[in-house]
């Protein structure tokens, strides 16, 4: 079994969590297959899907160790017991909750609070946030994670919501360690129309923002 550390450098290595939302699991199931096959080997499974344990269990039985398996809004220290026991590796939570932070630490998984103002960025961090999700980004932008990162340099950040191919770059630049990707990746119009093939292509041009940003 992977490491916390080993787990988490490959969170950061691939750079891009593809954050699942459906309205069913059959649906969840094919836009992470889609996802996977466009090069987003992060999937956080969000606790809104229908059957959220039961996809994470499956997942974690018959996907390869390349594929890096979460669980996301995660509200109580039970989801996070639940989710780690079921194969999640790592937790996210819109909020930072102290007691969900602790039950992941106990699992010795990565885990990643929300958090949107300073306070909460510091109080995330000094409890073992191993990455701070700020959360909803679009209401404050790339420049606002450039202003949180110039006198917090020593956090790793991963914005969520507002992320799309249009932001991706300049979340970056503006210190992103990482992007926490959704609606614009695992989209609910594509989705229902069975364009999973779209949802690969959008995976593989964040892959290449990525890699295009560190290269450069």
């Amino acid at each position: 079994m992977k490491t916390k550390q080993e787990i988490l450098d490959e969170i950061l290595e691939c750079g891009i969590a593809a954050v699942v939302r459906a309205e069913s699991a059959d649906l969840a199931l094919k836009a992470i297959e889609a996802a996977l096959a466009g090069g987003v080997n992060v999937i956080e499974v969000t606790f809104t899907v229908p059957g959220a344990l039961d996809i994470i269990a499956r997942l974690a039985r018959t996907l390869g160790g390349d594929t890096i398996l979460g669980a996301g809004t995660v509200l109580t220290p039970q989801n996070a017991g639940d989710a780690v026991d079921a194969g999640a590796r790592f937790i996210v939570s819109p909020c930072t909750g102290l007691e969900v932070m602790e039950a992941a630490k106990l699992k010795g998984v990565p885990v990643f609070p929300g958090a949107l103002t300073p306070t909460e960025v510091v109080t995330a961090w000094q409890a073992g946030a191993d990455m701070v999700k700020i959360f909803p980004a679009n209401v404050v932008g790339p420049s606002y994670l450039k202003d949180l990162h110039g006198p917090l340099p020593q956090v790793k950040f991963m914005p969520t919501g507002g992320v799309n191919l249009d932001t991706a770059v300049e979340f970056l630049k503006c210190g992103a360690s990482a992007l926490g990707v959704g609606g614009d990746l695992i989209n609910k119009k594509l989705m229902a129309e069975g364009n999973f093939a779209e949802i690969t292509e959008r995976a593989r041009k964040f892959r290449a923002i990525v890699q295009d940003f560190r290269s450069a």
